[in-house]
């Protein structure tokens, strides 16, 4: 049953068993496991139906304080279904989708050059959610095998070097979970979706071990109280830390965070586009059909891409991080001068930002870089009149798009901002730093898997790396991690394995904020086996 939460009287008390905040896919799922129960459910969405306009008096919905960051804009949906409805990675036809991908075995580990590695149980604890993941997105058979998904002509590429393999990448279409799941709740007896219901803090008694009722407002000035006996935060990993930083009436530093940890570790995939390899010949393409796009085998749509074994990622100290294949045109880069990319990259971004009325994000930086880089920017401004006029021939090429694993930094963080919404809360300020290990562990798998293709005669690599530099075109994916830190010891996480809030018994959380560390695999399958996880805790604690 849906319920538009503006047409609920002000001053309502309403019960339920379980209070879910938040209807995107963490909450969704956790729903549709107690459909068909006695469990009475209050699912929470700040958003409507379909997609809606900001409020117009709304200041900005995450303020910024570390790196150029446009997740918080750009992935946040505010509806029913949330995220789910952005996933934009084009499948087939008309549809898009997500990415799918288990962690590995080592992202469960605590590994001494990963510093706050390590989560509560192997990935062992988790195959059988995974498998049942797999089944709900309808991506079996569940293998991630290279073999099992390899056919002609899209085969891996034979690599003598066996500190390189390929892995498998599944996607999920978007209307599977953003329209099936929301159907699903929607139509369900025992589950109360209340929409346009923006959650503004959690009460506790006077001794805050367990939450009493969520405190709700909507847009046009009505409010009421939920109560219920467990209370699932879902609301992804920048809302989350807010809203317990929020709720502080009676714990001056907010729910949680007694410890200081509520917010911290914000964990990205970082994503850019840095590497060339230049194959030495264009037949390649032909046998790299596996990774060049994204192809039904089994009915299923899959993609291979590049990483190191695991034994490399011990024996080398080194992050998880994973390459496609992008082929494209271009002259070759070794037979020309190359401008640097900071400079070139920074004077587009800042100059596309003047000519559209906007104020770039890092202004100092691309100044910075543009001032330092006069002589290359015009060396690629003349390059370009130059191509246009008498052309120069251009050359299959791989470019390396990379995605990898971020260590834990507790700097990188979620606080509270200085700026309010419509209803007078601080909003969220985020500040995402990036490691220079995190680069320099980019920067040798870039010249391992260089290696290993160059070794097997394929061709040559053009690194465009420059030392410990981020790269300019670096951003993230749009997955928050890490801000409510699993971990079994309250001085060192938010949540314990069962995601349980330390401090409070009946208040849990589900999503990737709860991750300890990220992996390199979109965390899509990750979220929702550790959903299903979640649910069937609950109902052994509610004796179902």
């Amino acid at each position: 049953m849906i319920i538009d939460a503006r047409s609920v009287s002000t001053g309502a008390q309403i019960e339920a068993d379980i209070c879910i905040v938040g209807a995107g896919l963490a909450g969704l799922v956790l729903a549709r496991e107690f459909i068909g129960t006695s469990v009475r459910i209050c699912l929470l969405e700040s958003g409507g139906r379909d997609a809606e306009p900001a409020a117009p008096d709304s200041p900005p919905y995450c303020q910024n304080g570390g790196l150029p960051y446009a997740g918080p804009k750009m992935a946040r949906a505010r509806r029913f279904g949330g995220s789910t409805h952005q996933w934009n990675v084009p499948i087939d036809g008309d549809r898009f989708g997500a990415r799918l991908r288990p962690l590995d075995p080592i992202d469960f580990e605590q590994r001494d050059w990963v510093p706050g590695s390590g989560w509560p149980f192997p990935k062992t604890h988790l195959d059988p959610y995974y498998d049942k993941a797999q089944a709900i997105c309808h991506v079996e058979p569940t293998s991630f095998e290279v073999d099992d998904w390899q056919d002609q002509p899209n085969r891996a590429l034979a690599l003598s070097d066996d500190r390189v393999q390929t892995i498998i990448y599944k996607f999920v279409a978007r209307d599977t979970l953003a329209l099936g799941y929301t159907e699903e709740v929607s139509r369900a007896n025992n589950i109360t979706s209340l929409l346009h219901a923006d959650v503004l803090d959690l009460e506790t008694p006077s001794i805050p071990d367990r939450i009493t009722r969520s405190r709700v407002a909507t847009l046009n000035g009505t409010s009421f109280n939920v109560s219920a006996k467990l209370f699932i935060l879902a609301g992804g990993g920048i809302e989350i830390p807010r809203l317990l930083l929020l709720s502080r009436k009676s714990t001056p530093n907010g729910l949680g965070n007694e410890n200081d940890l509520v917010g911290r570790f914000f964990m990205e995939h970082p994503h850019f586009w840095q590497g060339i390899f230049v194959p030495n010949d264009g037949a390649l393409l032909q046998s790299t059909a596996l990774y060049n796009e994204i192809h039904s085998v089994k009915g299923v749509a899959v993609i291979g891409k590049l990483a190191l074994a695991e034994s490399v990622l011990r024996r080398e100290r080194l992050l998880n991080q994973n390459v496609q294949l992008i082929p494209g045109r271009m002259p070759d880069p070794f037979k020309s001068r190359r401008p640097d990319l900071a400079s070139v990259e920074s004077f587009r971004t800042f100059a596309s930002a003047v000519l559209h009325g906007q104020s770039p994000g890092g202004v100092e930086r691309h100044l910075k870089n543009i001032a330092g880089g006069l002589h290359e920017i015009a060396i690629a401004g003349a390059r370009k009149v130059r191509n246009r006029l008498l052309g120069n021939e251009e050359i299959l090429v791989y470019h390396f798009a990379n995605m990898m694993e971020q260590t834990p930094n507790p700097e990188s963080r979620v606080t509270l901002g200085s700026d309010r919404d419509v209803f007078g809360q601080l909003c969220a300020k985020l500040s995402w730093h990036i490691a220079p290990q995190d680069i320099r562990s980019a920067v040798r798998t870039q010249q391992i898997l260089a290696e290993a293709l160059e070794s097997a005669g394929l061709g040559r690599f053009y690194s465009e790396m420059r030392g410990e530099e981020i790269p300019t075109n670096l951003e993230g994916g749009y997955h928050y991690m890490g801000t409510t830190k699993m971990h079994p010891n309250p001085r060192h996480g938010v949540v314990d394995a069962d995601c349980r809030l330390h401090s409070v018994q009946n208040l849990f959380i589900a999503g990737p904020s709860v991750f300890p560390t990220s992996g390199y695999a979109n965390p899509v399958l990750t979220i929702i086996a550790m959903t299903l996880r979640l649910a069937d805790h609950l109902k052994r604690e509610m004796s179902i």
